[in-house]
């Protein structure tokens, strides 16, 4: 995974090429059952590969994740995506002799607060050691660095959450080269809550959201209006980004408890079940 860093203002771009681990990965794959690792290798003994799939850590034998976690790993195309509660990190995978084996590993570069600052260093830990790896079903565990996690298909950890009734919290905000993520974000906390009947309501940042959001399924069209409250540049910069992506048709995705709102403008927002 390359990552991409370019300052605007107090905000930090974030243009994550690859798997992330957050992400958008497609968890609901089946395992797959060849005895092949992605680079055309064998692996001894075959047994299923976890490629395609999203899991989530359920239990930790041995170091606790710093902050808690969870452990997030998402196998696709060749690459793993992990994120252990605080940055985001990827890299080429293989599976060879029941070893996960992980290359060219990279990350985002965020700053977590409290005990999650560790987390990263746990992480790469766990990767360095070259964990073995076990698929039964729905469970992986991985075993390294004197650390047992047993984790679990996020579909069945997480079923998706539906998108009407359910209040999202935008974690970051989507341009056509890059995904932000900042304080000023985290700060704020915008929220998005559509009714059953397509009411809208919630916060751009600043100001409370009214409005409606038409359509089924997939493909929703966004009319949305707010208070005229004023509030510092940072916070107005998110709004605005915001009611960008809430304007007119949007494509919308859940993949367990995130929400990605991608508009036909080229904007769009990340958002996480309350």
């Amino acid at each position: 995974m390359s990552v991409k860093l370019v300052w605007f203002g107090p905000v930090v771009l974030l243009a994550l090429l690859g798997v992330a681990a957050c992400s958008d990965g497609d968890s609901g794959s089946k395992s797959t059952t060849t005895s092949t690792t992605v680079s055309g290798m064998p692996i001894p003994g075959g047994g299923p590969v976890p490629m395609g799939r999203t899991f989530i850590s359920t239990k930790v034998d041995g170091t606790p994740i710093p902050g808690g976690g969870p452990l997030t790993i998402t196998f696709k195309d060749g690459r793993i995506g992990a994120d252990a509660g605080c940055n985001s990190h990827g890299g080429a995978v293989t599976f060879d002799n029941n070893k996960l084996t992980v290359s060219g590993l990279s990350s985002t570069l965020m700053a977590c607060a409290d005990d999650r600052q560790g987390a990263d260093g746990w992480l790469s830990g766990l990767l360095d050691a070259k964990p073995t790896w076990q698929v039964d079903g729905d469970m992986l565990t991985l075993q390294g660095n004197n650390v047992t996690v047993t984790l679990q298909d996020k579909k069945v950890a997480q079923p998706d959450k539906p998108i009407k009734g359910t209040t999202w919290i935008v974690t970051g905000l989507i341009t056509p080269d890059a995904q932000i993520r900042s304080q000023a974000i985290d700060d704020v906390k915008p929220t998005l809550t559509i009714a059953e009947d397509g009411a809208v309501s919630g916060s751009a940042g600043c100001n409370r959201m009214i409005g409606t959001a038409t359509g089924a399924g997939a493909d929703l069209t966004f009319q949305i209006g707010t208070t005229k409250m004023l509030c510092g540049p940072e916070v107005m910069e998110v709004e605005q980004a915001v009611l960008k992506a809430l304007d007119g048709k949007v494509t919308a995705t859940v993949d367990a408890n995130v929400l990605t709102l991608r508009n036909a403008n080229g904007s769009g927002l990340t958002l996480r079940a309350e």
